[in-house]
């Protein structure tokens, strides 16, 4: 009989001396913010929540209906349970302290709720991304500095995808694992184990609009893929994908292979890149990189970068371990 998530966490969690079942608490309430966000993007126009919600978040970008939503959904869902001091996401300017009312616990909680929402009026994929650290000891209150910690130092991440099927797919830092959401029982039951990315791949993602503005190593990169087996591409043929949802062209990666790059353009200056270190770049990082993938800037691993503001943005290319390395040695022989 398969597992659901719950059970799957306990188990994991016997073999860790000194465990207190709080980050198993935690684990249940995000659960829990992921069901009622799949519930609320499944009814869609029946409900009212599709369009613009007339507001824009501290990137500047338009916010819709269900963007403020699922941000309000996550921080109801995981206030109250004595597990966290305190939650950022890309949707808030600042952070989000526990509520006095509350009891407070020993971790911190990144997200970004609606991964890819620009999607969600046409009906595709969307996703939310989460990351759990810990809070540093003896810090009751605490800022948004205790929150730079580089990748390295996540606990847990894990994304959910709404799509044809609800799917949750997590890391502890021992492999990674992928749960259905069986809508029967209400459970979220394991139906991936040991997740793993194919360390060869004949499919990129990019967003080729923004060609023109990319740097050398990836414009050289991008045009062998598309040249393939012709004179002064590659020993293969290639495919293109682009969704515009990370959750959604990352899991395709974890299932089948492939690299995704959202890399450095001088598309506007003074903008690292597009994807922000905390809600999406290292908790997506740390899953790739459990499954077997690798995770870059074109220039560092991302999980080693030290974190400088909320929501710093980085350059990404993650995927397949040899094409990810292949545009690497590109970047460093320029």
């Amino acid at each position: 009989m398969s597992k659901n998530l719950v059970q799957f966490i306990i188990e994991e969690q016997r073999q860790l001396p000194g465990a207190t079942g709080d980050f198993t608490g935690l684990l249940s309430d995000i659960i829990t913010a992921c069901k009622q966000i799949a519930h609320s993007v499944n009814k869609g126009a029946l409900i009212g929540v599709l369009g613009s919600a007339g507001s824009e978040n501290i990137q500047g970008e338009t916010q819709k209906k269900l963007d403020v939503i699922t941000n309000d959904i996550f921080i109801e869902a995981n206030q109250w349970g004595g597990h966290l001091t305190a939650m950022a996401s890309e949707e808030m300017d600042d952070i989000y302290p526990i509520p006095a009312q509350y009891p407070k616990g020993k971790y911190l909680l990144t997200f970004d709720p609606l991964d890819g929402s620009s999607n969600i009026d046409v009906n595709i994929s969307v996703g939310t991304i989460f990351s759990i650290l810990r809070c540093p000891e003896e810090v009751t209150n605490p800022t948004a500095e205790d929150f730079l910690q580089p990748g390295t130092k996540q606990v847990c991440a894990g994304y959910a995808l709404y799509g044809p099927s609800t799917m949750l797919v997590l890391t502890t830092g021992h492999g990674v694992n992928g749960f259905t959401l069986n809508n029967d029982i209400g459970e979220f039951m394991l139906t991936h184990p040991n997740m793993c990315i194919p360390a060869d791949t004949q499919e990129f993602a990019i967003n080729m609009s923004n060609q023109r503005f990319w740097e050398a190593p990836v414009q050289r990169y991008v045009e062998e893929c598309v040249k393939g087996k012709t004179p002064g591409g590659r020993e293969k043929n290639f495919n293109m994908r682009w969704v515009a949802s990370m959750v959604a062209e990352v899991h395709r990666i974890l299932t089948r292979g492939g690299i995704f790059m959202y890399p450095f353009d001088n598309k506007e200056v003074g903008k690292a890149g597009k994807l922000r270190l905390l809600y999406e770049a290292n908790p997506m990082s740390f899953i790739v990189e459990q499954a077997g993938g690798v995770c870059s800037t074109g220039r560092e691993r991302i999980m080693e970068l030290k974190p400088t503001g909320l929501h710093q943005r980085v350059p990404v290319i993650l995927g397949s371990k040899n094409e990810v390395e292949r545009v690497v040695g590109y970047h460093k022989g320029a």
